[in-house]
């Protein structure tokens, strides 16, 4: 994740710490919220989602402590603890109540600034969630199964039109070239390679015939010219 990204709580009880903090991180690309106790940044939390929290231990009433270990009843969210006190006995505490870090004060902003960004590059990038279906027109294309759908009906696919459709489903959008398909078909290279890419225009056409409303003029399973095909969707 990127700072430009990321959306930061600092929760501090002194309000000059809490400013300066807000002004060093914004000014170094960050998205920051002020909170000045617990309990506000409680109500921040149930309303926003904050990509990391910078928290300060040493608050009255609920301290950081005390609401780290129970952020972590429900939330997975990055922590950073700050306090005036560096032993090594309160780092532990830090820890095992479910911080990722711990700075103790006094502290260059800089330190601190290199504490988040290190916390922050650990974090996975969000997975991408691929669709189950794809869809041509009237027909549905189930992509873990390899089968095509139109309404209820399930259109038979040969075994080598399955796998050329999976193939240009997973660059759908993109071209394939035909030497790609033959190499991905087990077709065969080399002195095979002319013959191989006829019977994948052969199978193209096949296919065109099975997923397009009018084979002579395609709109899902495109010619591109000089390379190969393409598969455009829905």
């Amino acid at each position: 994740m990127s700072q430009t990204d990321a959306h930061l709580l600092i929760v501090d009880d002194d309000e000059r710490i809490r400013a300066l903090l807000g002004r060093f991180l914004r000014k170094n690309g960050f998205l920051v919220t002020l909170a000045r106790d617990a309990a506000q940044a409680r109500r921040l939390l149930a309303g926003l989602d904050f990509d990391m929290i910078v928290l300060d231990v040493m608050m009255p009433g609920e301290d950081g402590f005390a609401l780290t270990r129970s952020l972590r009843e429900t939330l997975t969210t990055p922590i950073l603890l700050l306090t005036a006190r560096g032993e090594t006995e309160d780092r532990i505490t830090g820890l095992e109540v479910g911080a990722d870090d711990y700075l103790a004060k006094p502290f260059e902003p800089r330190e601190l600034l290199l504490r988040i960004s290190a916390i922050l590059r650990r974090i996975p990038a969000p997975e991408v969630r691929q669709p189950k279906f794809l869809t041509l027109g009237a027909l549905r294309y189930d992509i873990d199964k390899g089968e095509l759908w139109q309404g209820e009906n399930h259109l038979r696919l040969t075994g080598t039109e399955q796998a050329l459709l999976r193939r240009l489903a997973a660059s759908k959008g993109e071209p394939v070239s035909r030497a790609d398909l033959i190499d991905d078909l087990g077709r065969g290279t080399g002195d095979e390679a002319e013959n191989s890419e006829r019977a994948i225009d052969v199978q193209i056409t096949r296919l065109r015939r099975k997923i397009e409303p009018d084979p002579r003029e395609p709109r899902f399973l495109q010619t591109v010219r000089g390379t190969g095909y393409m598969l455009v969707v829905d």
